[in-house]
């Protein structure tokens, strides 16, 4: 990187973003010192990123083409490509405008291929939006696989633990060291992309199902968080979901509160979150000796916070008791009397809870299941409905 600049805004300039000024004096920079690329971190309008280009003769993304980047050089799966592909097209399919500067070329045709006189960009814009109908088409089969795949767990079942945090919070390395995988822990932003899952064994004996997911990132565009639903859905069905803060990071709360606006945005309300949602804070090993006190200190406080050093395996004992206190305490036994011709309902048991005993007479069935909060509720209204 050659350098960087803050650049205070009174008021965004329509074309530009920033004022006359400082574009002029941007541009007389770089003639005089070339760059290959300029990133500003903003979102820029089609119109803006092209006036910039010409103005600056190099070449220009905002934050979001950025983030695009880093995510096509990370994901590794079928999936997270198709993910990043979709994405990108939604993204450039925008910005048409400032890649074709030939509108006034008309092509030529017989009628079936859009008709004589088709504008170029009208035809790359048909090409993308055949593209998003296919790729989408694809992502839709790995929504239903995953939903056959989460229906099987239920059978099983073993709950879903879910790794949620900002990006480069630590959640790969802590994956890691809890499940004994090899999942590519790296120092750079969105190193995972594609949804890793494995069995862990709990102190109790109950194995869960512990998912490592995408980090989370500030100001995140809606296309994106629309693009990886797919992969974000193992977050919102998870029973507990491991919120992995970087505690010794200064901006620690800042980044906090983006991680509880994605998961607002995924539906995942407050009342919810504190039912759902446990801190593990990680690398306390690099917190100064009088910070590091304090910090445990206040941890030992709140009821739901477990201090770790992930990569040293600190606290992680402590955090598979706690993980183990919260499914318990999650889970309710409910004993039922059914008629053994009641399919659906037996389904939806088998689906959302844990059928701990199964007893069948001539005419009826006994069951011992086990279900959370939220699914006991269900069943009491749909029983309710039918008294």
């Amino acid at each position: 990187m050659v350098g960087a600049e803050s650049v205070p805004l009174r008021a965004i300039t329509p074309a530009t973003l920033l004022g006359r000024g400082k574009v002029e004096e941007l541009a007389a920079r770089f003639r005089a010192d070339p760059v290959d690329l300029v990133v500003v971190d903003a979102a820029l309008t089609p119109v803006q990123q092209r006036n910039l280009e010409r103005a600056l003769a190099t070449k220009v993304i905002d934050r979001t083409g950025l983030i695009l980047e880093i995510f096509g050089k990370r994901a590794r799966t079928r999936e997270g490509a198709l993910q990043v592909e979709l994405a990108a097209l939604t993204w450039q399919r925008s910005r048409l405008v400032r890649s074709w500067t030939h509108l006034e070329r008309q092509r030529g045709g017989y009628g079936f291929v859009g008709g004589p006189g088709e504008r170029q960009i009208e035809l790359d814009r048909r090409r993308i939006d055949d593209r998003i109908v296919h790729i989408r088409k694809e992502l839709d089969r790995v929504v239903r696989t995953r939903g056959l795949h989460r229906q099987a767990r239920a059978r099983v079942p073993y709950p879903v633990v879910a790794l949620v945090g900002y990006t480069n919070a630590g959640k790969s390395t802590l994956f890691n060291a809890l499940t004994g995988a090899a999942v590519e822990v790296a120092d750079k932003l969105f190193a995972t992309l594609d949804p890793t899952m494995r069995l862990v064994k709990l102190p109790s004996g109950r194995r869960i199902v512990l998912s490592d997911t995408v980090g989370f990132i500030s100001d995140l565009p809606t296309t994106l968080v629309a693009a990886f639903r797919a992969t974000l859905e193992e977050v919102v069905e998870a029973e507990l979901l491991l919120h992995v803060r970087d505690i010794a990071d200064p901006r620690r709360d800042e980044l906090a509160a983006e991680v509880d606006r994605v998961l607002e945005e995924l539906g995942i309300g407050e009342a919810e979150r504190r039912e759902r949602v446990l801190e593990v804070w990680n690398k306390v090993d690099r917190l100064a000796e009088e910070e590091r006190e304090s910090k445990l200190a206040e941890a030992a406080r709140r009821e739901r916070v477990v201090p770790v050093a992930a990569a040293t395996g600190w606290g992680l004992e402590r955090l598979l008791h706690r993980i183990d206190q919260l499914l318990a305490a999650r889970r309710q036994v409910v004993e039922l009397d059914l008629d053994p011709a009641d399919g659906r309902l037996l389904a939806w048991l088998h689906e959302h809870g844990q059928v701990l005993e199964r007893r069948e007479g001539e005419s009826r069935m006994y069951l011992r299941v086990a279900l959370d909060g939220k699914h006991r509720a269900q069943l009491e209204r749909e029983l309710a409905s039918r008294a």
